[in-house]
């Protein structure tokens, strides 16, 4: 994503508990990384804990998409850059870039599809108009960037590889 480009952000730092036997970033840890970025973007949007609380509200991951790219270290300084590609009444396509260090380049990318959730149910529900408005805030903000470079990318091996 552009650096110049008004992004929500979390920033963390790599810890020891979450590297593994190569020393780097266990993949889990991506996205748990990716995890605390959202919920610093549910915070943003108006679903902080309180707001939760009250309203009996949340948001639930219904798919999560990982790209791997660079290997990163402990002791790592982490960047996670989001953007909200789209929503309707009650879901968001959320797309973050991890960056490490001062580094321009991502070192994981990802997406998400959440949901808006009334929590008495569980069930879903559509976005109340503040938290509506503050998504398509989002969204409008982010509409004149370039293209997610790592979104909607299918697993898979090419036909002719499979056997």
């Amino acid at each position: 994503m552009p650096r110049h480009a008004e992004l929500p952000a979390y920033h963390d730092v790599v810890r020891a508990e979450w590297v593994d036997y190569n020393g780097h970033l266990r993949d889990a840890f991506y996205m748990l990384i990716f995890s605390f970025a959202t919920d610093a973007l549910i915070d943003q949007i108006g679903l902080d804990d309180s707001v939760r609380k009250a309203r009996g509200r949340s948001i639930y991951t219904l798919e999560a998409h990982i790209n791997y790219l660079h290997e990163i270290k402990e002791g790592a300084q982490v960047r996670v850059e989001m953007r909200v590609l789209a929503h309707d009444a009650k879901r968001m396509h959320l797309y973050v870039e991890m960056f490490a260090d001062d580094g321009g380049e991502p070192v994981a990318a990802g997406e998400q599809m959440l949901l808006h959730v009334d929590t008495s149910g569980p069930r879903s529900a559509v976005f109340d108009s503040d938290v509506e408005a503050r998504v398509r805030a989002l969204v409008d903000a982010q509409a004149a960037l370039p293209p997610a470079q790592y979104a909607g990318r299918v697993i898979g091996l090419p036909a002719q590889t499979r056997k």
